[in-house]
Order: C-alpha cells, then sequence, then structure tokens
C-alpha cells in the first residue's frame, strides 16, 4: 500500500472530463432551533477541498459521492447531504448542485459540464451501496469519465462506491488527501526513520491486537496508555484495582509481552480515583491499590515516555493515555501530545480522541500528518489491506 503503487489525479487528463470524485462528507450534524439539520464540525468537507479545487481548475466537471451516517439503505432526510452541498457552496466560492438521489434518470440529466459541481445524494440511501452491488457501481460509474478516490476514511470498506465501481470506469486514482494519508501511513510503516516510537491508548487490547502484533514487527518501542495498559500489567501480576480489564484477554497480553521482550513499555505509575466522576479527589501511584481506578498515566510515566519520544525519528500515534474526555485526567495524553510535537520528528496520528489531544495542546501545526481515517488508520497500522486502495493498485 504505497503511493507509488497507484495513479493520483495528477496523472489523469481531467480536462472537458466529467471526475467521479468519493470524497468523505459523512459529518456531524445536529438540529437547530428552526428544527433544520446543521454541520457541527466541517473539517472533512475542508480535507477535500485541495482535490476539488485542482479538478476544477484543470478544466473537469465535478461530481462528488459520500455517506453520512447509517440510514439503513432507506431515504432519511436527517441524514441528507443537503447541509454539506450548502457548506461547500461556502468554502468554493462557487454554486453546488445538490441531486435528487445518487442514480437515476434525474442524476444523469444533471451532470455537470466542465467547471460546475453536482454533489449526489447519500449513497447509503440504497442498500447496493454497502453491499458493493456491481449493477449499483456500474450506474454510478456511468455518471463518470474518470475515477478519483479521496475518501481515506471509506477506503477500508468494500462498497460500490469505494471498490466496485473501480472496475467499470477507464481510469481510476488517489486524490491529494488520499495520497497524503498513503505517504505518511507508508512511510510510517514501511520505511520509517529510526528510533521509531508507536504510542498505543484506548480503552480495549481487543480493540489494537493486530496494530500491536504488526507494529511490534516494524517500531523500536511500544509505548502503552490507556485502559490497555491495565490488561498487560495484570498479565504481569501487577495490582490494578478496580480499573478496566479484560480478564480473557490475560493470556493473550502474556504472550504479546513475551513476544516483543523489551520494546514494550508499560506505565511505571498511575492517576487513580475512588470514582469517575468530575472533581473527583486523585493521586499519583505507582501501584494500583484495591477499591481504586486508574484514569491516566502518571508523572512518572509521563517523563519515561517523553524522553524516548525525544529522541524518536519517527512516531506514530493512536489512542489517549487516559480517560481524555474529562479533564484533569487529560494530562497524560495532552503532555506526550507536546512532547510528540517537540521532538521533531515525523509525525503520524490517527483516532478522534489524539487529534482532540493534539488541539487541546494547540500543537496542531508541528504533528506531520493527522489522520483523517479512525478505522482505516487503525487498519493499516495493522497490516490489513484496505480494499479501496487494493482497488486502485489493480486499476
Amino acid at each position: 500500500m504505497l503511493i507509488s503503487c497507484v495513479l493520483t489525479i495528477r496523472d489523469l487528463d481531467l480536462h472537458n472530463k466529467r471526475v467521479f470524485i468519493r470524497v468523505d462528507f459523512n459529518v456531524p450534524l445536529q438540529k437547530n432551533p428552526s428544527g433544520e439539520m446543521e454541520i457541527t464540525s466541517d473539517k472533512r468537507i475542508r480535507a477535500s477541498l485541495p482535490t476539488i479545487k485542482y479538478a476544477l481548475e484543470h478544466g473537469a466537471g465535478v461530481i462528488l459521492a459520500s455517506h453520512l451516517g447509517r440510514p439503513k439503505g432507506k431515504p432519511n432526510p436527517e441524514m441528507s447531504l443537503r447541509p454539506a452541498a450548502a457548506r461547500l457552496e461556502e468554502l468554493l466560492g462557487r454554486p453546488v448542485k445538490m441531486a435528487p438521489d445518487c442514480v437515476g434518470p434525474a442524476v444523469e440529466a444533471m451532470k455537470p459540464a466542465p467547471g460546475e459541481v453536482l454533489l449526489l445524494e447519500n449513497l447509503r440511501y440504497h442498500p447496493e451501496e454497502e453491499k458493493n452491488d456491481p449493477g449499483f457501481a456500474k450506474r454510478l460509474a456511468a455518471l463518470c469519465d474518470v475515477y478519483v478516490n479521496d475518501a481515506f476514511g471509506s477506503a477500508h470498506r468494500a462498497h460500490a462506491s469505494t471498490e466496485g465501481m473501480i472496475r467499470f470506469v477507464p481510469k481510476a486514482a488517489a486524490g491529494l488527501l488520499m495520497e497524503q494519508e498513503l505517504k505518511y501511513l507508508g512511510m510510517a510503516t514501511r520505511n520509517p526513520a529510526r528510533p521509531c516510537v508507536a504510542i498505543l491508548g484506548g480503552a480495549k487490547v481487543s480493540d489494537k491486537i493486530e496494530v500491536i502484533e504488526n507494529l511490534g514487527k516494524i517500531v523500536d518501542k511500544l509505548l502503552i496508555g490507556g485502559a490497555m495498559a491495565y490488561t498487560f500489567l495484570k498479565a504481569q501480576g501487577q495490582p490494578t484495582g478496580k480499573s478496566l480489564v479484560e480478564d480473557d484477554k490475560l493470556d493473550l497480553a502474556k504472550k504479546l509481552l513475551a513476544d516483543l521482550g523489551g520494546k514494550l513499555m508499560l506505565p511505571s505509575d498511575h492517576i487513580v480515583v475512588s470514582e469517575i466522576a468530575p472533581g473527583a479527589p486523585n493521586d499519583a501511584v505507582a501501584s494500583i491499590p484495591n477499591g481504586k481506578i486508574g484514569v491516566d498515566i502518571g508523572p512518572k510515566t509521563i517523563d519515561a515516555y517523553a524522553r524516548v519520544i525525544a529522541g524518536a525519528k519517527t512516531v506514530i500515534w493512536n489512542g489517549p493515555m487516559g480517560i481524555f474526555e474529562k479533564p484533569p485526567f487529560d494530562r497524560g495524553t495532552v503532555a506526550l501530545a507536546k512532547a510528540v510535537a517537540g521532538s521533531g520528528a515525523t509525525s503520524v496520528v490517527g483516532g478522534g480522541d489524539s487529534e482532540k489531544a493534539i488541539k487541546a495542546a494547540g500543537v496542531s501545526d508541528k504533528i506531520s500528518h493527522i489522520s483523517t481515517g479512525g478505522g482505516a488508520s487503525l487498519e493499516f497500522l495493522a497490516g490489513i489491506q484496505l480494499p479501496g486502495v487494493a482497488a486502485l493498485e489493480k486499476s
């Protein structure tokens, strides 16, 4: 999954062509006081702008397609892409036509001329999208001359718009956002500058088994935080109090500890509470007492991890170090965000909580790459082939 294995939009002749761009406009929506749906974060729309503008500047008529939410294969007005069309129109400073559907005669009649933009309605209004139905994929492909996938966040799904329709288009390529994702994730996992350090957090070992196993073969150090650390500590025979532990994964944790040897670092101290509540009294302890719950890495662990990060040339990070959404139990996560930013290393960050930590620490501009695809970046880090990328390689 290296970017050198796929064409990019720069390799395509777009002049007077209709280009179908699969974007990720799966934006968060909420009802405003008038009862209308409005976007609460447009970062995914903004992330698609370079590719859309490139296509327009090179004389293409642009057809955009995305899913939004889980409408379960039928129209749902609360999951319409109309708010995305309105926001994109503002950002582009030009009209964006909104299609009534994503396939059918009415959509075909709206095919854009060069310089025009058409946004199709939610792909998941049709069950055939998630089923990767060949007939549906062919109908989507009939709308365009060339295909561009710029939706890395959906590249781990073998759906009609991400994998199936590539078989029915003359040319298929990666967009500029997809190119960036593949470049940085590929560099971090295939040929990283060393020392290479991975930081993994989150609640469960079971969510990250493949990631730990795969990164264990690549990195020089693997720093573990979050609740998953307590499963590893219990596997070592250390006390974990009332902390979240996956007892059914203790044998797996023992095996990973044995396999990874000195590569894997666990917290040496912890922030603990009696109950998880705002303003709950908390202490830093080396050993978690009975009745206490671990909620963050402690100051000694922060210092130890920061020293390792300071010497790194490549840093890969996925997952928070504690109950990040409940300050002050975000201290460990924010401190490591600052350490990564100050390291000067090539840094690749994935996962919503890690991204929030980067922003909370005010260091977004010092991170080499913040991935737009949570599930997709996790699968990439686990060494799993992404169907959307594999289809581009084959094309």
